[in-house]
């Protein structure tokens, strides 16, 4: 599985970037941040309020909900904002 992490997520982790193999019980975006959190303070401090956190998921947008499998482009960011 592919992570993307964009402007304060990157920040907050120390990455733009990963691939990663989750247990088999993370099954949505919800359980794989809950599994993130776990992996470092970066990754709690990143995700301590999902409220902000867009996601898509193999890049259409996605609710924290949706079913995910492990060869899926999961990316996660702050909501976007035009000028």
């Amino acid at each position: 599985m592919k992570l993307l992490y964009f402007a304060w997520l990157k920040q907050r982790t120390g990455i733009s970037e990963e691939t990663v193999s989750p247990p088999d019980d993370v099954r949505t975006v919800a359980a794989l941040v809950d599994w993130l959190r776990l992996r470092g303070p970066g990754y709690a401090d990143a995700f301590a309020d999902l409220r902000p956190i867009r996601v898509a998921v193999n890049q259409e947008f996605a609710a924290f909900d949706s079913a995910i499998g492990p060869d899926d482009e999961i990316a996660l960011f702050p909501p976007v904002t035009g000028g």
